[in-house]
């Protein structure tokens, strides 16, 4: 069973923007309507961030009939914005609104995308017809081909009429070197502008044309600094290097004529315009505040009924970056005023954006390939349209500027990226509450199970860095790390050292483990972990109760007491992960100790905190009533039992009490319309909306100042308690809440590639990966090299991923499964399916007899 994407015309689209671009390399987004905007390229978080005159036009010449006509690959933009809270990706640049009004735009377009691949029909009466691929490489557990600074375009051109067609494709592009991605320019002036040129070369073999952007006069550590290259393949591209307004590019499509390879023979390769009726003299370097525009022109001829394909590529390599961001904690005195270097690991890789280029040029089928053999594995299976299109853009937040990576390699990340939701305290430009959240990336399954390297650097860097040598771990990262850490000052959202994310990183250690980063990891690491559980243990449970007690810093930016199984449960399956870790590192003495104190903990969570309905808080003697909710039935008050699930940890408390109390949150939690309903705070659900609320209160009891953010939907704990829902049978409510969350990001109103809470691209909705474990019931060990699966229907399969591979699993008509490894290896000693044993299961290997599977042929 093959699904479709889903194809959204323009007008109902308004506010879909698909970022380009890899990881840590920042990006340039392509809308429903054909149009760039959200220029990132810097990394630097801006919505706003803007390149004008940088768009597609195409030129399309008839004899006869005569016909000779260009359109701005672009259209119309709506007449007024949408007006949806606290989101603005449905902004279209001032300048394409008049460079749309005064030059034609195509009539429609037609927008289809399974990330990372977008697809554009553009809709006119013009004699061909015009489909658009983009997309940047992107290839699960490769991080290297994941995080190239590129966006690859081809066009195909087909000729619907019975003449003969002469068509040129335009791209326009700004010069951005010299400023630092925190600035829109107006036109082609802004601050830092200054000394631009733009060069053209042409490949000895290859046919790829370059228009290279530069400028020499900044320092090569300006924030600025870097090079710029687009390039076309076509084998007749003209260039116009320098110019600055729009209409001096289109009247240069107007204005070219015809020529032959035979042409070429007598023109020297750097002329900028090779055209014998053409005339080129070098502008020189631009004046002090402003900066050129260049564009390439590619000629291709196309026969009646017949296709032509033109690539394009934009490659950039921007090397300096900073730390430009307000950190947590205070400036100590020792920092100094000095600019901290950063790097991006990206710039590492290649000398320039031309070599960037190159490399991309060599490799364009593979790359191409290799993507869309992880689009068609998703598409390939019996998950649904939704389900393929929503779970397949988890990985641009992984993609976005929420997360960068350092010359040296390591991954940090944001909360997310500053945008319309964060303007109230601190700005729409750059990255939202630093660094490495560890109550926030607890939530993130997506990292982990699609670049697992990636998701242990920020491991690493939690026991290396941030951890103190009384155990405890602060919830945010100083950088440079050489500066010191949070461990005596207060940190902020909140003030002390967050409980879950501490919890939450022993489960993530774990985690590591069953995906197979091996035993001498493990080794190397065990006596962080342990000391970690027990700095837990002796601060927040002295008496051994197997309850946590007192004071619990939480996500939620506040403190939270008492008796509560949001914090209970994700104890209680640390207590487990801790409990195998134990035994994994020979410890057995740890491991029974853990094991008493998670039964005690089990019993006394379930005992006291269950009303027959849901668990509920209990708060002891001295402990503050402002932001507890007390009888309040807690959307994520499950959370641990949803971790415990994905890392085979069975059940935490009674499994029936589990099942009811999901029912009931999705019961009592999940609104459906909020046009009457007040929001104290920020809006993340409106108007005839369906979302989970945070917290509400079925019985009664709302406390006076209740637990922060209460009335708040947030699409990271949506997903959470959709996934658990899924894992414990629930499968009606867990499609009503995934159905609610990705009918706000359908397009119309919100972005289906960019969920928000504080900030875009907000890292706690990489919990939606979950949903696909869920559906798919995969649970590995690569411990063990045991796979776990829920039974495909005959005819149909699931996408697998595992720690070193990943293919898909098909059941055949007569229920015989096979697993296919597509990329990397799959080595699988047992399966089990359902749950049953595996000596029951039918498996044949795609690979013959043996279980370490290679890759699969693909099908050509």
């Amino acid at each position: 069973m093959t699904t479709e994407p889903r194809a959204i015309v323009q007008q109902d689209g308004p506010h879909v923007a698909m970022p380009l671009g890899g990881i840590g390399t920042g990006n340039v987004s392509i809308g429903a309507d054909g149009g760039l905007r959200q220029w990132q390229l810097h990394n630097i978080g801006n919505h706003r961030g803007d390149l004008p005159h940088s768009f597609f036009a195409l030129r399309v010449s008839q004899w006869e009939p005569p016909f000779d006509q260009v359109r701005i690959l672009q259209a119309p933009p709506p007449l007024r914005r949408t007006g949806t809270p606290l989101v603005n990706d449905d902004l279209v640049p001032r300048w394409q609104h008049k460079l749309l009004a005064r030059h034609q735009g195509v009539a429609g377009t037609r927008f289809r995308a399974t990330y990372p691949v977008a697809e554009i029909d553009y809709e006119d009466d013009l004699p061909v017809q015009v489909q658009l691929e983009a997309f940047t490489p992107m290839v699960p557990l490769d991080a290297d081909a994941s995080s190239l600074p590129v966006a690859m375009f081809t066009f195909t051109l087909t000729n619907v009429s019975d003449v003969p067609v002469r068509a040129w494709l335009g791209m326009g592009m700004q010069n951005p070197l010299g400023i630092d991605g925190t600035l829109q320019p107006e036109g082609v002036n802004a601050p830092g502008y200054g000394g631009n040129v733009n060069r053209v070369t042409r490949d000895a073999v290859g046919g790829w044309t370059h228009l290279v952007m530069e400028n020499p006069s900044l320092d090569e550590r300006h924030p600025g600094a870097g090079q710029v290259v687009v390039s076309a393949d076509a084998p007749l591209t003209t260039a116009l290097p320098h110019w600055s307004e729009p209409e001096q590019f289109l009247d240069f499509l107007r204005g070219r004529q015809p020529f032959g390879p035979n042409d070429w023979a007598h023109i020297p390769r750097d002329l900028a315009d090779p055209q014998p009726t053409g005339s080129w003299a070098s502008a020189g370097p631009s004046a002090e505040g402003s900066t050129w525009n260049g564009g390439l022109a590619a000629q291709v001829e196309i026969e009646p009924g017949e296709s032509a394909q033109v690539r394009v590529s934009l490659a950039w390599r921007l090397p300096n970056r900073y730390v430009n961001f307000t950190q947590f904690g205070g400036i100590r005195p020792e920092w100094g005023m000095e600019r901290q270097w950063l790097g991006n690991h990206y710039a590492e890789r290649f000398t320039d954006a031309l070599a960037i280029a190159e490399h991309v040029h060599g490799q364009w089928e593979g790359l191409r390939e290799q993507t869309l053999s992880w689009t068609r594995t998703l598409r390939e299976s019996a998950l649904t349209d939704a389900e393929v299109e929503h779970l397949a853009a988890q990985a641009a937040i992984v993609r976005s500027p929420s997360f960068f990576r350092i010359a040296s390699g390591e991954l940090y990340g944001f909360e997310g990226v500053q945008g319309a939701s964060t303007t109230m305290w601190s700005g729409d430009v750059g990255g939202s509450c630093p660094l490495n959240c560890t109550h926030v990336h607890m939530y993130a399954q997506g990292l982990a199970r699609l670049w697992p390297e990636l998701d242990r650097s920020m491991r690493e860097t939690e026991l290396d860095v941030m951890q103190a040598p009384e155990g405890f771990i602060p919830h945010r990262v100083i950088l440079p790390t050489s500066l010191g850490q949070l461990w005596d000052r207060p940190i902020g959202g909140p003030e002390e050292p967050a409980l879950d994310g501490m919890l939450g990183s022993v489960l993530k250690c774990y985690q590591q483990v069953r995906n197979g980063v091996g035993h001498e990891w493990l080794a190397r690491y065990w006596p962080n972990l342990q000391r970690l559980l027990t700095y837990v243990a002796r601060t927040w449970d002295p008496d051994e109760t197997g309850m946590l007690h007192g004071i619990q810093p939480s996500t939620h930016d506040i403190d939270l007491a008492g008796l509560n199984t949001y914090m209970g449960t994700l104890w209680l399956a640390a207590l487990r992960a801790g409990e195998e870790l134990a035994r994994l590192a020979g410890d057995e003495a740890q491991a029974s100790a853990w094991r008493e104190l998670f039964e005690r903990g089990s019993r006394g969570y379930d005992e006291t905190l269950f009303t027959g309905e849901y668990y509920r808080q209990i708060l002891e003697d001295g402990d503050p009533h402002e932001f507890q909710w007390e009888t309040g039935c807690l959307s994520d008050q499950l959370i641990g039992q949803w971790w415990a699930h994905l890392l085979g940890l069975g059940h935490l408390l009674p499994a029936e009490h589990v099942r009811t109390a999901l029912a009931s949150v999705v019961r009592h939690n999940l609104r459906h319309g909020f046009e009457d309903f007040e929001h104290p705070y920020r809006v993340f659900a409106d108007g005839d909306d369906v979302g989970l609320l945070m917290c509400t209160w079925p019985t009664g009891g709302r406390p006076a100042i209740p637990t922060r953010y209460c009335d708040e939907v947030w699409t990271g704990i949506e997903y959470q308690v959709a996934a658990h829902c899924e894992m414990e049978g629930l499968h009606e409510e867990s499609r009503a809440i995934l159905d609610g969350v990705w009918r706000r990001y359908d397009g119309r109103r919100r972005n289906p590639y960019n969920e928000i809470e504080c900030g875009d691209h907000y890292v706690r909705a990489l919990s939606g990966w979950s949903v696909l474990e869920a559906r798919t019931g995969q649970r590995w060990d690569a411990v063990t090299r045991s796979l776990s699966l829920r039974a495909p229907s005959p005819g149909s399969g699931w996408p697998v991923v595992l720690g070193s591979g990943w293919g898909r699993v098909h059941a055949a008509a007569d229920g015989v499964l096979t697993l296919f490894c597509v990329h990397g290896t799959m080595t699988v000693d047992r399966v089990r399916i359902d749950g049953s044993d595996e000596r029951e299961v039918a498996i044949r290997l795609a690979a013959g007899e043996s279980a370490a599977l290679s890759p699969a042929p693909q099908p050509s």
